[in-house]
């Protein structure tokens, strides 16, 4: 069961522990989604509490996770949601400064939908954005396409 709330108001969870890539992020999604559902946690274990308190009632189309984050990381937070009934099926994009090679065969091994690398431009954050809300994230991996976007 994939979600599936393109027909519906777009729900989007972002956790990252820095406010202003928090900020970046916010800014860039709101101007391309303007009614975008958007959450945002400041470390992994509060996503991990608000997904889990919150699995059976809504579920976010996307999940953004940056990698190093205090309490739990953006690795530890995929393999458990991947693990998780209701939540395994949503898309889960890691989303860091790192283009480790390490780091991306890890997120892909740990079932991420995909990797972006953080971009230091605002535009390019927006057409990142805009790449990953607009494809069929499904589709796309089983057709082999890129799990890399930078």
């Amino acid at each position: 069961m994939a979600v599936d709330n393109r027909s519906a108001q777009r729900y989007i969870y972002l956790a990252d522990d820095d406010s202003d890539d928090r900020d970046f992020f916010a800014d860039a999604m709101l101007e391309i989604q303007p009614g975008v559902i958007l959450k945002m946690a400041h470390d992994g274990m509060y996503l991990m509490d608000d997904l889990f308190e919150n699995s059976d009632t809504e579920l976010p189309e996307f999940i953004f996770l940056d990698i190093n984050m205090p309490g739990k990381s953006g690795f530890e937070c995929l393999e458990e949601i991947r693990k998780h009934e209701n939540l395994k099926e949503v898309n889960i994009i890691m989303l860091s400064t790192s283009n480790d090679p390490e780091n991306i065969r890890m997120a892909m091994e740990l079932g991420a939908t995909c990797y972006a690398v953080k971009p230091s431009s605002f535009e390019k954050l927006k057409s990142i954005l805009e790449d990953i809300l607009s494809i069929n994230l499904i589709s796309t991996l089983e057709e082999n396409r890129k799990f890399l976007l930078v």
